[in-house]
């Protein structure tokens, strides 16, 4: 119990230093970007003295480490000030929109695990046979396609052609669960082929090392039939390492599906940081890019403080 308390106190306080270099390196990164707010929000008729009224106004006439410092400290307070281009606040803002992109990413990343895990076992277990070389083929090939690719092939099929499915548009699920399930279907579908290929891997190469393995060899010697073998030896040791991979398919889609949300006119915290990029809007461009790195730091430390439960071992790392 001492060594899980000291492995799970060093995983919470390395998350610290990891979240205040993201704070500083979102908001430099954010000041690289090409073009002025305030000329872009009043246009290139505007004079002079109404651009720099606008930028007092913003705050972007006082010195960049001055600018850095005035924000981190709303940040900690839980402020991430208001969208320039609307004035709404960026934390709901943001919030609203994660709610999407969370109900996609969540339910493809779960699917997909549901399917790769048993599908990398067979494999493993069937090494070089034809079930083997099916399933990696398979899993290749969806590794391969480009999601923005498969998601227009999708609609092409099943919104254009056979028209089971509605092809642009979305309706959130307060409104009304039903309709809203057909807007998220094809999404969903997309995203979790593509996770499928690359866990399905991961589960194939962790699981075929740990059949390699003597305590494998000797509980086979014992008799143990082969469904027991796999599923009480092999498949929760096998699994400690696709659950990492999990995790950080987790937070890098959970922040990065801005191409799928595109494709499939979803109104998500991808699309959202796009149309904040394009229309120079510090405040949610930051917040985006905070909140997103946030997340991956998040779910990446649930991963670790998850991860003796599959193998005490790194208790003691």
């Amino acid at each position: 119990m001492h060594a899980l308390g000291t492995y799970i106190a060093k995983r919470l306080l390395w998350t610290l230093p990891t979240l205040l270099l993201v704070a500083v390196m979102v908001f430099f990164l954010v000041r690289m970007i090409p073009g002025d707010p305030a000329l872009l929000i009043l246009g290139d008729g505007a004079s002079p003295e109404e651009v720099a009224g606008l930028r007092s106004n913003l705050g972007l006439d006082r010195p960049v480490p001055v600018q850095f410092l005035y924000w981190l400290g709303k940040v900690l307070k839980g402020d991430l000030g208001q969208s320039i281009s609307n004035g709404a606040p960026v934390l709901p803002l943001m919030l609203d929109r994660f709610q999407v992109s969370a109900t996609i990413v969540l339910v493809a990343v779960g699917l997909a695990t549901l399917i790769a895990i048993p599908a990398g076992l067979i494999a493993a277990w069937r090494q070089n046979e034809p079930v083997d070389v099916a399933i990696v083929a398979g899993s290749t090939l969806l590794m391969s396609i480009p999601s923005f690719w498969l998601g227009l092939v999708l609609l092409l099929a099943f919104g254009l052609k056979l028209g089971w499915l509605p092809v642009v548009g979305f309706v959130p699920f307060t409104e009304n669960p039903w309709t809203a399930i057909t807007y998220v279907i094809l999404p969903i579908v997309t995203l979790m082929l593509i996770e499928v290929g690359v866990l399905t891997r991961m589960m194939r190469a962790s699981a075929i090392e740990i059949l390699r393995l003597e305590y494998v060899t000797h509980a086979r010697a014992k008799g143990l039939s082969e469904r027991t073998v796999l599923l009480r030896h092999v498949l929760p040791n096998a699994f400690a390492p696709t659950w990492t991979m999990i995790g950080l398919v987790l937070g890098s889609l959970l922040g990065g599906i801005a191409v799928l949300e595109t494709v499939f006119t979803l109104p998500g915290l991808g699309r959202l940081l796009v149309d904040a990029i394009f229309a120079r809007d510090y405040p949610v461009v930051q917040g985006c890019l905070l909140f997103t790195a946030m997340i991956y730091v998040i779910v990446n430390l649930i991963v670790d403080l998850c991860y003796p439960l599959f193998d005490p071992r790194v208790t003691a790392s």
